[in-house]
C-alpha cells in the first residue's frame, strides 16, 4: 500500500505555494485546500485562456498574490507576511520551445527565480521543510536506456533544461549555506512528464490534441518515437506533500528525489497518442519524421526507487488509466461540468487507488 498526503498533517498548517495558477499548482491547491490547510499563493496571472486556476476558482479557496519571482523585493514582502511553516516552489517557466524562444526570461525565473525564494527564507524562523520542484530534464541526457538517478550528472542542452539543472546547484548552495542552520529541511523534486485535466499550455502532448481534435482539426507530431516517463498530475503532487511531511519532522531527509512511473512503463509520445485518441474516440494526427524543431532529447526515464524506499510513494495509475483520465475529464469539463468538481473527483479516486499501478481502478 502506498502513502497519502495526510489530512492529520496538513490541517490548519501555513502552507507558501509558487506557481499555484499553472496547471500543477492548480492541482496542488486544490488537494491543499480539501485537506484543510492555510495556502498562501505567488505566482504571474494565469498564462492561457481557459485556465484550471479560473475553472476550478481556485482563487476562491486560498489567499492568492500575483507577483513576478524575479522581483526578489516584492517576493520577500509576501513571504513574510505569509510566515509559511512549509514551502512548495512550483513557480518557473516549463516549457522546452518557450525557452528556446526567450532563454534570458527562461534562466532569470528558473535559476534567480528559485534564488529570490530561497534567500527570503532566511532568518524566517516559521519555515520547517521546502520542497523546490524542478524536473525530469535536470539530468545529462546521454540517450541510453539507463534510467537516471538522483546522483547522476546534472546538465542540459536547451535552455529550460539548463535552467532547471543550474536551479539545483542553487537549491542545494541555499540548503547548505543557510537554511540547514536554521533547522529548515529542503528538497528537490524531479518529477517526470506530467499529464492530467486542465492543462492548457502551448506545445505539451494532450493538450495539444485536445485543441486539435476539439476543432476537427490534425494534430502534429513532431517526434513519434521520442520515449518518456508519463504519469497522472496527481502521482507527483501527491509525491511533493509526502515529503514536504516527511521533511518537516526528519531533516535527514533532506535531498534530491525522483517522481515518475516505472522504468519499464516510459512510452513513446506515439503509443501515447494512439491511446489517447482510442479513448477520446476519433481524432487525426499527422505524424512527423523527428526532424522538425529544435533539439529535444528521444530518450528519457526516472529510476525512483529512491522516492519508493524512503516516502514510501510511487506509481499507482498505469499509462491507461492516466490517459483515460485525463481524456475523460476534458471531455466531461467541455460539458460545462464543474472543474473544481472534476479535481476532487480525481483526488479520491487516486486517493483510493492505493495498490501500485491498478489499472482496473
Amino acid at each position: 500500500m502506498l502513502t497519502n498526503a495526510s489530512p492529520q498533517f496538513w490541517s490548519g498548517k501555513k502552507v507558501l505555494l509558487t506557481g499555484h495558477t499553472g496547471f500543477k499548482g492548480a492541482w496542488m491547491a486544490l488537494w491543499l485546500h480539501q485537506m484543510g490547510a492555510i495556502v498562501c499563493g505567488i505566482s504571474l496571472p494565469p498564462q492561457t485562456q481557459p485556465n484550471l486556476f479560473t475553472l476550478a476558482k481556485v482563487g476562491d479557496l486560498i489567499e492568492s498574490h500575483f507577483c513576478d519571482i524575479r522581483h526578489a523585493d516584492a517576493i520577500a514582502s509576501v513571504i513574510k507576511s505569509a510566515n509559511p511553516e512549509i514551502v512548495l516552489h512550483l513557480a518557473a517557466q516549463a516549457l522546452v520551445r518557450s525557452s528556446y524562444k526567450d532563454p534570458l526570461a527562461t534562466f532569470a525565473t528558473n535559476v534567480m527565480g528559485t534564488a529570490n525564494v530561497l534567500n527570503a527564507l532566511r532568518d524566517l524562523p516559521s519555515v520547517k521543510s521546502v520542497v523546490c520542484v524542478t524536473t525530469d530534464k535536470v539530468y545529462k541526457n546521454l540517450e541510453h536506456s539507463y534510467p537516471y538517478r538522483e546522483t547522476d550528472v546534472l546538465g542540459g542542452h536547451d535552455p529550460y533544461s539548463a535552467s532547471k539543472a543550474a536551479s539545483e546547484i542553487v537549491i542545494s548552495s541555499f540548503r547548505d549555506s543557510y537554511l540547514k542552520e536554521q533547522g529548515v529541511a529542503v528538497a528537490s523534486a524531479r518529477a517526470g512528464n506530467v499529464i492530467g485535466g486542465g492543462d492548457w499550455s502551448e506545445d505539451r502532448l494532450i493538450p495539444d490534441a485536445i485543441r486539435a481534435w476539439e476543432n476537427n482539426a490534425p494534430l502534429e507530431i513532431r517526434r513519434p518515437n521520442a520515449v518518456r516517463p508519463w504519469q497522472h498530475v496527481l502521482e507527483p503532487v501527491n509525491g511533493y506533500l509526502v515529503l514536504a511531511e516527511k521533511l518537516y519532522t526528519d531533516a535527514s531527509l533532506s535531498g534530491a528525489y525522483n517522481f515518475g512511473p516505472l522504468t519499464h512503463e516510459a512510452a513513446t509520445v506515439g503509443s501515447v497518442i494512439k491511446l489517447a485518441r482510442h479513448i477520446y474516440g476519433s481524432g487525426e494526427v499527422d505524424w512527423g519524421d523527428g526532424s522538425q524543431g529544435p533539439h529535444e532529447a528521444g530518450l528519457l526515464s526516472l529510476e525512483v526507487s529512491k522516492s519508493r524506499a524512503a516516502l514510501d510513494v510511487g506509481p499507482r495509475w498505469g499509462l491507461h488509466e492516466t490517459i483515460k483520465r485525463t481524456i475523460n475529464w476534458y471531455q466531461l469539463q467541455a460539458t460545462n461540468q464543474d472543474a473544481q468538481i472534476l479535481c476532487q473527483e480525481d483526488i479520491l479516486a487516486f486517493i483510493e487507488a492505493k495498490n501500485s499501478n491498478n489499472e482496473s481502478v
